[in-house]
């Protein structure tokens, strides 16, 4: 193509261009068109641009020629990523995991475990992992709370206490209540409206031969300072090894397990009944007892009750199709039990 053919070419776009110009107010450019104006006109100078009858402003084509410069010299640097390589996120969670269950252990001793366990990582990226994730040195962590030391020792703690209940006559009967810390099983050892020393003194001696029948390991029963709780009465326990923990005056917290069942006690069941007398008591109680122990969920124990397990969780989704539960009354229908239809 000649010289006068070119340029005979070039003022036949620009006249069109012009006329479209006059159609569109704005014109939309492709991040691709962005790309190919940018890199085809970047070379020439400013005042060359602006003779150029263009659809943009020349500031607007360096401008994205800066932008295509940056996003190309970024993704360079992220591929040429200096500096060691980022720790992986399996050994990483490993090592938050040892560093909670095991609160006196600093990063040096983390960091020697997980040489036993054949894992090679730098002290020093033990360390940063620790300080990235808040967790404090092992001096800060090692404090052991009370709450702390109840859950360690909790498979050899016994709470006890009594609760008042008044009949419909207005009587008022007390009720001996023991829990297990560990696996939360409750006993009720009796109720009665005159709870005298020997009474309690008789309703211990019951309780050491059901721990002995079930081999049970207790070595500290919590109480309070109530008056009922007679020298007698602790020296049955003393006499099998297991010591008693009085709580504070006034401190209910100090035995929040036993509280926290009586609560539970109220308010599924004696705030929904009436009770006509001792004997009522004794076996509406004894239905919760059982209904706490072998069904009711416990947040504690991950939802398992007491003396039963979790089942196995369903796998199969054709069995969430036919799902045939029943329901199992107590107390006349003011507790409810649900399972599967055998």
């Amino acid at each position: 193509m000649g010289a006068v053919d070119k340029d005979i070419e070039i003022l036949t776009l620009r006249h069109q261009l012009a006329v479209l110009q006059r159609q569109i107010d704005r014109p939309r450019v492709t991040r691709a068109d962005r790309a190919f104006l940018a890199a085809l006109l970047h070379r020439l100078p400013r005042p060359k641009l602006r003779q150029l009858y263009l659809i943009v402003s020349p500031e607007t084509v360096l401008r994205w020629h800066r932008d295509l410069m940056r996003r190309r010299h970024g993704a360079a640097s992220r591929r040429r990523r200096s500096g060691r390589p980022p720790t992986r996120r399996s050994i990483q969670a490993l090592v938050l995991r040892l560093a909670r269950e095991n609160n006196s252990w600093g990063y040096r001793r983390v960091h020697g475990e997980l040489a036993v366990l054949g894992i090679k990582v730098a002290p020093s990226t033990v360390w940063e992992i620790l300080r990235a994730h808040g967790i404090e040195p092992a001096p800060e962590r090692a404090r052991q709370t009370w709450a702390a030391f109840l859950r360690g020792q909790a498979h050899a703690i016994l709470a006890c206490d009594f609760f008042t209940v008044t009949t419909l006559n207005g009587a008022t009967l007390y009720v001996f209540a023991v829990i297990e810390h560990a696996n939360r099983r409750i006993r009720i050892l009796g109720a009665t409206a005159h709870p005298t020393a020997g009474w309690v003194t008789q309703a211990a001696r019951n309780l050491v031969m059901d721990l002995q029948d079930a081999g049970a390991t207790i070595t500290h029963l919590i109480r309070d300072r109530d008056s009922k709780f007679t020298r007698a009465f602790d020296s049955v326990f003393e006499d099998e090894g297991i010591e008693i923990v009085t709580t504070g005056i006034r401190v209910p917290r100090m035995n929040s397990i036993t509280e926290r069942w009586v609560q539970t006690c109220r308010h599924e069941l004696l705030d929904r009944t009436l009770i006509w007398n001792q004997a009522h008591l004794l076996h509406a109680l004894g239905e919760f007892e059982s209904f706490h122990n072998q069904h009711r969920p416990h947040r504690t124990l991950h939802s398992a009750a007491p003396l039963r397990p979790l089942p196995e969780p369903i796998t199969e989704p054709d069995r969430f199709d036919r799902l045939d539960i029943h329901r199992h009354d107590r107390l006349g229908g003011l507790l409810h039990e649900y399972a599967h239809a055998a």
